[in-house]
């Protein structure tokens, strides 16, 4: 292979990270990041047992070779790594959370389609160690989240709100998670509770708008990265906030400062407002 290898970093004081789903788009986009990271060092990189990339070394798509191999074994993937970063699948998730709580990893963690008791399971894993866990690692989403929520009480009387999310057509849930963290941020600024106000489909005589719900609308096709759309529809004017990602690597940014973020704390579970100072 040829290239250039990692940037030499000080092992003693680099955080040492460990990437799930290393083989797929994010996890290569986290990978990438990493390499020309500060004070921070690729550690591990998991995968799950059917890829075939089990074996082959974590950054041989970008030329040269890491020494860090693609695993199946998590603890063996785990077992030098201070933070894991985490955008695979819910059951996957936790699988990996379970074994970061025996060994004292951290986890930042930017997988969406949770149930309520699969996030109360996360939320004791917090007990144990570190956690951030947001739907959207972007700075630019979050902050837009701290706009709807200013948003949200300016406007709590007379306007209807609706949330229009698009992404590319592998993504498996729906309404996405920023879509509904959108949601729950206006919901919880308008002292809503957002399973009892929201309206996920529309189809035939619906009657009338319930001036108390918020709509979500999906789009899903081509290779569409992440755009969201709030709008806020009154009488004579409209407001629409949105938030267009062109690429997944303002999420490996946004997780790489989450990670730096873990550094000095041992239990707790945080978000990205935390990690950018905005709560």
């Amino acid at each position: 292979m040829t290239g250039s290898p990692l940037p030499t970093q000080s092992t003693s004081k680099a955080l040492r990270v460990a990437v799930a789903g290393a083989s797929g788009r994010m996890g290569h986009m986290l990978i990438e990041a990493l390499r020309t990271s500060d004070g921070m060092v690729l550690a591990g990189a998991l995968d799950v047992a059917a890829s075939p990339a089990i074996g082959s070394d974590a950054t041989a798509f970008l030329g040269y070779a890491s020494g860090v191999p693609i695993t199946a074994d998590l603890r063996a993937g785990l077992k030098n790594a201070d933070v894991l970063i985490d955008f695979t699948r819910p059951e996957g998730t936790l699988a990996h959370l379970a074994v970061c709580s025996e060994l004292g990893v951290k986890a930042v963690i930017g997988t969406t389609g949770f149930t309520d008791a699969q996030k109360a399971e996360i939320a004791a894993f917090a007990q144990r160690t570190a956690i951030v866990m947001a739907p959207n690692m972007s700075v630019g989403v979050n902050v837009t989240l701290k706009l709807l929520q200013m948003a949200a009480k300016a406007m709590a009387a007379g306007y209807d709100i609706e949330i229009i999310e698009a992404h590319h057509r592998h993504k498996v849930d729906a309404p996405s998670g920023t879509a509904l963290k959108m949601g729950e941020v206006i919901a919880d600024a308008l002292g809503r509770n957002l399973k009892e106000c929201a309206v996920y489909a529309r189809e035939g005589v619906t009657g009338e708008r319930d001036p108390s719900s918020i709509g979500f609308a999906t789009i899903r096709g081509g290779d569409i990265v992440g755009d969201h759309t709030v709008l806020f529809a009154g009488i004579g004017e409209r407001i629409e906030i949105t938030h267009k990602s062109s690429s997944r690597a303002t999420y490996a940014q946004g997780s790489l400062r989450a990670v730096r973020f873990l550094a000095d704390r041992k239990t707790g579970m945080f978000d990205m407002f935390d990690v950018l100072g905005l709560n």
